[in-house]
């Protein structure tokens, strides 16, 4: 089916995002997770043996795969949306269950909304014990807290915050200088390996077996989601791309396939040189002293090159997330404030909510990596909702525009890899003891925050329908004290 020509980029206005990116800029952004494949990848190796972290991250992503071949028929059906796989979700669920709208935003931003909290405190821990280990001092003043790489981390929030302050094309500069660094790592722990005698793939481990095995598998694949599945923040920026098909279509695409190849490569070269022993006895850093013995490099050029993948995730999560909250408050699923454009077309109300939101989490929490755990259910959820979604606007809007027409198998598709999803979020998040990543404390907080999503969307729900009972107009009759016309609303 044609569809309309969109390569002449708009001008920006009050709630439409400029037209300046291309497909390429959409891939790099999802370089985003094989840098943080980095934070999982030697627990999975740990647990799993190489060949079942190998194989599990492939399987994974392979699901992956799948969930976001269906976001390319979705992109291209809303191409002016922001708002990414959950305003898919808003848009399917609306009419049969509109509450889902805010529990499908909310789980969606809060995993991404919060990462630089969580890496900008990272980033200040390896900073201070590669260059500063003396630096131990600490201030505290009630609940705030404050330390060298507290310090540290909230200067990178606000350096990332003020890149994304500028516009779209400072933050892509940016983007593609720390992506070209992370790709140094990457082909050394794909390609090195392979010419050294320590790598054996034969002698390697296998720790799936039986039911057990299987639960500790879906148990994992619960852990990897936002890993594998975020490569849909391609579509994210669908609204910004210069051609919102081609460009969608092309970097969810590239994503995909680059992203499938990476995450089974780099835990069968990289796990097997290292040693599964040794990746058990420091599953967090072991990646440094591999980088030094595969290249003769010294340990800093790795924490450079780590830091600088950081510093790509971060900058990907908050580029990304403002996106998602000022869409929310442009559909009026949370607050409409923050669903306005600057006079750049940045999105600087959402930005804002975010630099206070990051800045709370590091002082007062100093490490919420509970809270990025967390938010793995309703990340979860939310594509749940997405990928069913897909089947439902077939179904309810079979005459829409569809620029890209996916076959009519992919609605089948759609019903069971949504089932899929539900199974890993549900024995996903009660089965945290099998990896250590938190627990019924975590997950207690996951659904308050989804409750007080909930919550706020009742709210301006209500505010919206108090400000469309309009007073008839002077020009009207006048009519019996109290009457007043009343416009109609759909929730969001």
């Amino acid at each position: 089916m044609a569809h309309n020509d969109t390569s002449a980029p708009p001008p920006a206005s009050g709630d439409a995002l400029p037209r300046k990116m291309r497909w390429f800029d959409g891939f790099a952004f999802s370089m985003t997770m094989p840098a943080a494949l980095i934070a999982t990848l030697g627990a999975s190796i740990a647990g799993l043996g190489v060949w079942g972290a190998a194989v599990l991250w492939a399987v994974s992503m392979i699901i992956a795969l799948g969930v976001n071949w269906l976001y390319i028929e979705l992109a291209a059906m809303f191409p002016n949306a922001s708002g990414g796989i959950s305003g898919y979700a808003a848009e399917a669920w609306k009419d049969r269950l509109p509450f889902l709208a805010p529990l499908a935003g909310v789980g969606y931003w809060l995993p991404w909304g919060s990462n630089l909290a969580t890496y900008g405190s990272l980033t200040g821990l390896l900073i201070q014990s590669q260059w500063f280990p003396d630096q131990t001092w600490q201030v505290a003043a009630g609940p705030l807290h404050l330390s060298f790489p507290i310090v540290i981390g909230l200067i990178v929030i606000v350096a990332l915050y003020a890149i994304n302050m500028v516009g779209v094309r400072m933050t892509m500069a940016f983007v593609y200088v720390t992506a070209a660094i992370l790709m140094i790592p990457l082909t050394v722990f794909i390609v090195f390996p392979l010419f050294k005698a320590e790598w054996s793939p034969l002698d390697y481990g296998w720790n799936l077996h039986g039911l057990d095995g299987l639960h500790t598998a879906i148990v994992w694949l619960y852990v990897m989601a936002w890993t594998t599945l975020g490569i849909e923040v391609c579509a994210t920026f669908a609204s910004e791309y210069r051609d919102p098909v081609k460009d969608t279509s092309r970097a969810i695409r590239a994503a995909a396939l680059f992203c499938l190849g990476i995450f089974f490569l780099v835990p069968l070269t990289l796990g097997g040189f290292a040693g599964e022993d040794a990746v058990a006895a420091d599953p967090s850093t072991f990646f440094v002293s591999a980088f030094s013995e595969l290249t003769g490099a010294g340990a800093g050029v790795m924490v450079l090159c780590l830091i600088a993948s950081l510093l790509l995730v971060m900058l990907t999560s908050v580029a990304d997330a403002s996106r998602v909250l000022f869409n929310m408050g442009k559909e009026g699923i949370t607050v409409r404030a923050v669903g306005k454009l600057n006079s750049r077309g940045v999105p600087v109300r959402a930005l804002n909510v975010m630099l206070v939101l990051n800045v709370v989490l590091l002082v007062v929490l100093q490490q919420p990596l509970a809270i990025i755990v967390t938010g793995n259910l309703g990340y979860l959820l939310t594509h749940v909702l997405a990928v069913a979604g897909f089947a439902l606007l077939r179904k309810d809007r079979p005459e829409a525009p569809r620029p890209i027409r996916l076959p009519r198998v992919f609605v089948p598709l759609s019903l069971v890899l949504s089932a899929l999803l539900a199974v890993i979020l549900v024995v996903g998040a009660t089965g945290f003891s099998v990896t250590g990543y938190g627990g019924t404390k975590e997950l207690s907080i996951a659904l308050a925050i989804l409750a007080a999503g909930v919550a706020l969307w009742f709210f301006v729900q209500r505010s919206d329908d108090r400000s469309t009972e309009l007073p008839a107009s002077a020009d009207a009759e006048p009519g019996p004290k109290g009457d007043h016309l009343t416009r109609p609303t759909t929730p969001a």
